[in-house]
């Protein structure tokens, strides 16, 4: 059963057929997966697309969901219930705490911890040995496009 019913869950619907919780906003998700533990459900899945690179061992937490061109690098921890979104790399010896996401082309650089609950923004980079706090949000980076004046 894939509980939600936005975009994130219509994606995850064409890789995946199991129990994952598909809800993009991590508060949100984390207060879902409460819920239906206290009515008796549980998931030992864990959704990987067939294009995602898991390179070496690591450990991958239940609910947790690996999107298309994911790359994820030897000795990396990866919670519970996290999003590793399209295209994003999750180098060496990072850490990613339950509830966290990680967006689109996002990259961890080795030995980055990102706390539970955080978001990382699309095409952020982070760099090695950095510490994220809980529910965090790093924000992608914006290009304002002004007209050109002549």
């Amino acid at each position: 059963m894939i509980i939600g019913d936005g975009g994130h869950a219509s994606v995850i619907k064409t890789f995946f057929d199991g129990d994952i919780v598909a809800i993009g906003d991590n508060a949100t998700r984390k207060r879902v997966v409460e819920e239906k533990m206290r009515e008796g459900w549980w998931t030992n899945d864990v959704a990987i697309h067939p294009t995602a690179v898991i390179n070496g061992p690591v450990s991958i937490g239940v609910g947790t969901v690996i999107m298309a061109g994911v790359i994820v690098q030897i000795g990396a921890w990866i919670g519970k219930h996290v999003i590793l979104n399209t295209g994003c790399v999750v180098d060496h010896d990072c850490i990613i705490e339950d509830y966290a996401h990680i967006a689109p082309g996002a990259h961890l650089c080795g030995n980055v911890h990102i706390g539970e609950g955080t978001l990382v923004g699309v095409g952020v980079g982070i760099g090695p040995n950095t510490k994220i706090p809980s529910w965090s949000i790093v924000k992608a980076a914006r290009l304002d496009i002004c007209p050109c004046t002549q």
